[in-house]
Formats: structure tokens, sequence, C-alpha cells
């Protein structure tokens, strides 16, 4: 079986033209009845070889790190990102493994990241609430430094998607500590989920960016974006079904459970227009907690967890099922603009 990652590696080998692998491409999309762009490829794990290096790299890290552990605070960070990086010579740059190569990129952004925050814990420093706040934010601007040398030097898709995370921690670091303004009891609620929820929009805007760049999905910037999108669909999602009640479990009404619903299928048609499913999956427990407490208020106390799995896991294969026709159907109302914009394989469809 050859993936998506072994075509674009071999057409920038040489070994096979482009225009082979877009016919096919082509091909297998027909037999598939599909789109290439609709089936959002990403590589993960190519073998059982993937998943034995990464078994045998983490073993290492977690050595390294309680060797360091012994030998003075912040050494475990440096023995972990050192013994990343080193692996990462090999088994990315020179093997191009994909778990792995995603292991070794968090262990390496941790190692760097649990320098500073080792030390000061082993240190016992008295810092007040805001310096905390701010210490934070240097760290997370630390964590995207390292973000940005890995990718340098290795390209990993995720690599992105983790100095993004960096960079939106650090800002909402450095507005909470102005917000907070060094007052240890300010509550930083409602100040730290519109701060999230405006950095899940501006990472979903940069994945679009992504996107937009390799519309028919051949490339690195394809699998950049998807991770983008992991990263962004939780921090869109999370504040908005808090903001309903959703969070608080029993304290959900009927009309903070039909406005999941409505929020959910929002989440749908645009999950279905930018052709990326990770919306519908971190919205998903919100959906699951509503639909419960709606069954269970139309009297199906005893079935409403088994009604709800019903409802919903039927809905979710219909639309895996019939993804690419609603897709082209939705892309072929909106806007000739905006469609260009769009992955293309609904717009091709049309």
């Amino acid at each position: 079986m050859y993936s998506e990652a072994d075509l674009q590696s071999a057409v920038g080998a040489g070994a096979l033209s482009h225009e082979a692998a877009e016919a096919f491409r082509a091909h297998a999309a027909g037999m598939r009845t599909a789109p290439v762009a609709d089936e959002e490829h990403f590589r993960l794990i190519t073998g059982f070889n993937d998943i034995f290096v990464t078994i045998a790299a983490v073993l290492l890290l977690v050595a390294c790190a309680g060797i360091g552990e012994a030998i003075a605070p912040g050494v475990a960070g440096v023995l972990v990102a050192a013994a990343a990086w080193g692996l990462a010579e090999f088994f990315t740059a020179k093997r191009r493994m994909a778990l792995p190569s995603i292991v070794l990129l968090l262990a390496f952004v941790g190692g760097v990241a649990a320098v500073p925050i080792n030390y000061l814990a082993e240190t016992n420093a008295d810092l007040g609430e805001q310096a905390r706040v701010l210490i934070a934010a240097g760290i997370g601007a630390l964590a995207a430094g390292a973000a940005w040398l890995h990718w340098r030097r290795f390209m990993v898709p995720i690599t992105v998607a983790a100095g993004a995370a960096a960079v939106a921690a650090t800002v909402i670091a450095l507005v909470l500590s102005v917000a907070m303004g060094g007052r240890i009891d300010h509550d930083p609620e409602p100040v730290l989920l519109p701060l999230i929820f405006v950095c899940g929009l501006a990472v979903f805007a940069f994945a679009m960016r992504w996107d937009m760049s390799d519309r028919a999905r051949e490339t690195r910037r394809s699998d950049v974006a998807f991770w983008l999108h992991l990263l962004a669909a939780p921090m869109i999602a999370h504040p908005l079904f808090h903001w309903l009640g959703v969070t608080g479990g029993e304290n959900i009404g009927a009309a903070a459970a039909i406005g999941v619903l409505a929020i959910y299928v929002l989440m749908g048609v645009v999950a279905l227009a930018v052709d990326r499913r990770a919306l519908l999956v971190s919205a998903l427990a919100y959906v699951l907690i509503a639909m419960t407490w709606l069954f269970d208020r139309f009297g199906m106390v005893e079935l409403n967890v088994a009604v709800t799995g019903l409802v919903i896991g039927s809905a979710l294969l219909a639309l895996s099922a019939f993804w690419t026709p609603i897709r082209s159907a939705l892309v072929q109302r909106l806007p000739g603009e905006l469609r260009g914009l769009l992955p293309q394989g609904a717009v091709l469809a049309a």
C-alpha cells in the first residue's frame, strides 16, 4: 500500500512525474468515488516499525528525564531535548518515520519548556501571581522558539501547530498578566475564555492560509493545516459550549441543549465547507452531553445514553458516507470567490 506521502516523496525525488501521480490519484479517487482532497490524508503510521521505534524512543526519553532529575534542577529537560533532537536526526531527517517524528518533536519542545519549569519548581522560588503569569509567557515564547528551530531543521508538519500553541499560550499569559494587575484574588475566567476563543479563531485562520496554499492537498502544507485545525477546534469549541453552560453538566437546560445542537450544525457546515472534520470531533463530547440531557427529559431515563449514541453515531456515519455529495451541494451554493479558496474536491465534483 502506498500513501499520499509516498507519492509526494516519489514526485519530489523524480521517480514519478507529477502527471503520473495525478493520474494515479484520479484513478484511486474514482475507485473510492471520492475526490482526493476530500479524503483528508495525513501520515501517522507506515508500519509496525513506527510503533516499535516510538516505544523505544519513549523509554529512552523517560530514562533521560530520570537521570536528569537526579543530577540537578532543569537538567532533565536539557537531556530530553538533546536526546530528542539527536534521535530526530536519524529517524526524522533520514528515515522519515511519521509517528516517531511527532513524538520526538513534542519531546524536544516539551523538554525545552520543562527546563525553567523544573528549575523554578525545585528551587521553590517565592513569586507573585503576576510574576508567575509573566514567566509562563516567557516559557511559551521559549517553546515557540524551540518549535521554530525544529521546523527549520526537520519540517515535521505538527511542528507549526506546536509553535502556534506556544505563541497562543504566550499571548494569553501576557494579556492575563495585564488584566490581573498583580491581584491574586482576581478571577481569570472572564478574560481567559474569550482569549482562548480569539486565539482559536486566529489559529483557524492560519490553518486556512496553509490550506489555501495547497487546495489539491498534495504537499506537506496540507498536513500542516490538518494539525493546525486540530489545535484550533477545541480552542473554539470549549469556550462556546462553556458559555452555554454545558460544562456544568447537571446545570444544562433546554435552551442550552438546543443551542449546543444549533452550534454543532453550524460547525458541521463550516467543516464541510473547509473539508476538515476536526471541528465535529472536538465538539462531539458537548453534543453527547446535550443530547443525553434531552432524551432524559423526554422520559428515556434508562436508555438516554444508548439512544444518544445511536442518533449521533448514525448521523456521523451517514455524514461520512455522503460527505462528498453533501459538500459538493454546499460548495455550489457559495460565492465564486469563496469557492476558489476552498479545497478542490467538492469544487471539481460540482
